[in-house]
């Protein structure tokens, strides 16, 4: 393994328990025609369905990102005209803080609210049995506070974050560290020059590289992860999610957990 930290990067995540499956689960069936939408205009879709399974006196864990912003300016939509009341969020990242607060969503925290009854995010990847891959932005640490607190977590993306993988060469994901020291033994491998990228929490975050992709019990690979001296986090969310909503080129379809897709 080695560690560098660009910026950005796409990520996927496998299919537990191994990534060799003997039979891939089926696509989700094709729902209504869309073909002249935009990607965007397809998130905007997806996440106001998502939103419809808000209801007044919420306790709400608010995504960071792209697809997130539009469920956050869908929810002060309804609160401003009084569709939803008494609804409270926790955001995620201080982005989300900023966009929820701009919003008109009411702002609380874990402290005042440790049950979160719903929250709604995007990810970087999906796997078929809904374990995610996120960490992009650089705020896995909240995400997965917040979201690992919910009673229910509904994920919103593209299609282009499904991802059948085994064992995909050159698998990256997200570790959050959490000391200068930390940085001096994951960034002088490669003596790069460029800074890493600096989280709200004021860690660090590290690309962990797998030359040979990632194969293996996913649980397993995680508690290795966290093992490792410095690592506060990773982005792999496993079993955290409790649907998924996909916006497609030819509509929007949802994944559950029970692993059957149904048209919306």
């Amino acid at each position: 393994m080695n560690a560098a930290y660009p910026r950005t990067l796409d990520m996927a995540i496998p299919s537990p328990p191994l990534l060799h499956a003997a039979v891939a689960p089926p696509p989700p069936p094709m729902i209504s025609a869309a073909d002249a939408l935009s990607q965007d205009e397809l998130k905007r879709i997806a996440a106001h369905r998502a939103v419809e399974q808000v209801e007044s006196g919420m306790v709400l864990g608010l995504g960071t990102g792209s697809t997130a912003a539009h469920a956050l300016d869908r929810i002060g939509d309804l609160l401003r005209g009084g569709a939803l009341r008494d609804v409270v969020g926790i955001p995620t990242s201080e982005w989300a803080a900023a966009r929820a607060a701009a919003a008109g969503i009411p702002l609380t925290n874990l402290n005042v609210h440790p049950v979160v009854d719903l929250s709604i995010d995007g990810a970087d990847e999906v796997d078929p049995f809904l374990n995610l891959v996120k960490g992009r932005g650089g705020s896995l640490l909240r995400e997965k506070m917040v979201e690992g607190a919910s009673r229910r977590f509904v994920v919103i993306v593209d299609d282009s974050k499904l991802n059948l993988f085994d064992g995909t060469p050159g698998f990256n994901l997200k570790l959050r560290t959490a000391s200068i020291n930390a940085k001096a033994s994951a960034f002088t491998e490669k003596e790069s020059e460029i800074e890493p990228f600096v989280t709200d929490n004021k860690n660090y975050i590290v690309d962990l590289f797998f030359e040979n992709g990632i194969i293996g019990d996913l649980n397993s690979i995680s508690d290795e992860i966290l093992r490792i001296t410095g690592v506060v986090e990773h982005g792999m969310f496993l079993g955290l999610a409790t649907s998924v909503i996909v916006a497609r080129k030819d509509g929007v379809v949802m994944m559950d957990n029970k692993g059957i897709s149904n048209g919306i």
